[in-house]
């Protein structure tokens, strides 16, 4: 009896031991989370309040250690500029044009990349390589690409007669934002493609079989079942897409640089302007402010119309 006594009271010991103490628990999330909360804190919240403190004073990139408070006077400044309002316009265009081409066409290759056909495999991996070849790569194929003495797409435009006058379309107002649009589409869409092909294979099958039994056609299948399915992974590619369409710096820069004339110029090109050629830090940050703005803006929008869904859903 005195054995057993002994084999349960260490028994219930050993099992203490492995579930550990109840402070010991509570903190040990904690603990895991505190390098992620150190490197946000420090490399994201405070350069986010240095660039808000920033765009309030008058700073020069030759000086920056002298500041002087301005108040609004840096976005009074640049909403009161017609090049920044046009600057502001290009940029909704160049990110709704994005976002919708992006999707668009992402979701068009994962409808068909999700079909059984011969080499399906090798066509899935090759989809893939736009997004892998770096932007800086992706803007130097297009630049060649549309030389105008050399460039394959003005040698296809003429021969269908629709030619650009002296083949500049990168030197053109009217035609280089739509050959950015094209380039930065083209890069974008095999990462969307992949992940609708994602939520497309998780689509129950049943379902759809259930519909097809019911008489529905391929469209009434497609907004019935697959829509349903598929329909939050595209919120969140708006989403991702709308961001990094925000971001997006190196490939405009090295194709035009925001011209001609600014024809191409976004909020990031203009920031990179006004920090680095007027050397006017303040100004810039009060164009980054902006940007940090449309980007709340365009989350919390997307995540009502989300959340307006799934009520509508249930």
């Amino acid at each position: 009896m005195t054995v057993l006594k002994q084999q349960q009271t260490s028994g219930s010991r050993s099992e203490t031991r492995r579930r550990g103490s109840p402070r010991g628990s509570k903190w040990t999330p904690y603990l895991f989370l505190a390098p992620a909360a150190v490197f946000i804190l420090v490399f994201q919240v405070v350069p986010l309040v240095q660039e808000i403190f920033l765009s309030f004073t008058r700073t020069s990139l030759l000086n920056p250690t002298r500041s002087t408070w301005v108040g609004l006077d840096n976005f009074t400044r640049i909403f009161g500029d017609a090049d920044f309002r046009r600057t502001l316009l290009t940029t909704f265009i160049y990110v709704i044009v994005c976002v919708v081409g992006a999707v668009g066409s992402g979701l068009a290759v994962a409808l068909l990349l999700n079909k059984g056909f011969r080499g399906r495999g090798w066509a899935r991996a090759l989809v893939t390589i736009p997004w892998a070849a770096p932007g800086i790569a992706v803007a130097l194929i297009a630049t060649w690409m549309l030389n105008p003495d050399y460039g394959i797409v003005n040698r296809f435009l003429d021969a269908v007669g629709l030619g650009v006058p002296g083949g500049a379309i990168l030197d053109s107002p009217k035609y280089a934002l739509p050959a950015i649009l094209a380039t930065t589409i083209w890069q974008l869409f095999p990462f969307t493609s992949v992940v609708l092909l994602s939520a497309l294979q998780s689509v129950p099958a049943d379902l759809t079989e259930a519909a097809t039994v019911d008489g529905a056609g391929r469209w009434w299948t497609f907004r019935a079942v697959t829509w349903q399915v598929i329909k939050p992974t595209i919120g969140l590619l708006a989403i991702l897409m709308t961001i990094w369409s925000l971001r997006r710096f190196e490939l405009i820069w090295l194709m035009t640089k925001g011209g001609p004339v600014g024809a191409t110029e976004t909020l990031v090109i203009d920031l990179y302007s006004e920090a680095f050629d007027s050397k006017q830090l303040g100004s810039a940050a009060a164009i980054g402010m902006v940007g940090v703005v449309v980007s709340l803006i365009v989350v919390a929008g997307s995540r009502f119309v989300a959340r307006a869904a799934e009520r509508e859903a249930r």
